[in-house]
């Protein structure tokens, strides 16, 4: 009997020790899962609508994506953010949108081809002007100046709404020679001297460099553009556009916006 119950006791501790092992077993295989998955790396490429001023900060950033992420590639489609927009309701192939304004944002989103997108980054509107400012341009005012050529975007594009409030603002009416699709178009009117001014955006003012000058417009009648991004929930590369979204918000991506003149979203 003694014998009998030892034999028990035995086999009881038995199965407890092979069902620890299994459980044991399945947490490791489950991690290992869980590891490998998270550290799956991003391969292909990754397809960016990105608003037009966003170029040489995002041109710059690709590149820094790139390094970091062997085997990547990251294509840019630049252009007025009311145009992506309509490109992506279009059905346009793409992984990230990101606007120069929420309200192109809300058109992708509202249709139910994107959700939660996140800001990244700010901008605030300048005057430029020719090198050396030769029309003598000193405020907005100046601008409703029937001898100045004034160069803006049209009101659907983001720097087009933005500069009609500041006109508004100022209480001037201003009637501009050309309205552009873009804000790069407008400073491409003013470097050529097609233009004698033209608002845009403080970074482009910064990127100018010596061709052009810039003009402050005063807080109290400037406007701050907040800039979303978002993956498009039929974007053929999602890992891709996860990955360069998050890089846009960390640390790197936001040191290179700043270096551009941009500030961080909601300042």
């Amino acid at each position: 009997m003694r014998n009998h119950r030892a034999r028990m006791g035995v086999a009881v501790i038995c199965l407890a020790i092979v069902a620890m092992l299994a459980a044991a077993c399945g947490t490791s295989s489950s991690s290992t899962v869980r590891t490998t998955s998270a550290s799956q790396k991003v391969s292909g490429a990754v397809v960016v609508f990105a608003a037009a001023s966003l170029k040489d900060a995002f041109d710059q950033i690709g590149k820094q994506f790139e390094q970091a992420n062997q085997g990547v590639s990251v294509k840019f489609n630049y252009a007025g953010s009311s145009s992506l927009a309509t490109q992506i309701k279009q059905a346009a192939p793409a992984d990230v949108f990101a606007s120069a304004d929420t309200t192109n944002m809300d058109t992708v989103t509202n249709d139910n081809l994107a959700s939660g997108p996140k800001n990244f980054a700010s901008n605030t509107l300048e005057i430029m002007v020719g090198a050396g400012n030769p029309k003598h341009i000193k405020s907005v005012s100046d601008l409703a100046n029937s001898d100045v050529k004034v160069a803006v975007c049209a009101s659907d594009v983001p720097c087009g709404k933005y500069t009609q409030e500041v006109f508004k603002k100022a209480g001037v009416t201003v009637h501009p020679v050309s309205e552009e699709t873009s804000v790069s178009s407008v400073v491409t009117k003013v470097t050529l001297g097609e233009a004698d001014a033209g608002v845009v955006y403080t970074t482009d003012v910064k990127a100018g460099g010596d061709k052009i000058s810039g003009v402050t417009i005063p807080a109290n009648q400037n406007v701050t553009a907040e800039y979303p991004i978002v993956a498009l929930k039929d974007a053929p590369n999602k890992d891709g556009a996860t990955a360069f979204i998050n890089y846009v918000l960390g640390p790197a991506g936001q040191k290179v916006l700043q270096s551009f003149g941009f500030k961080p979203a909601g300042k």
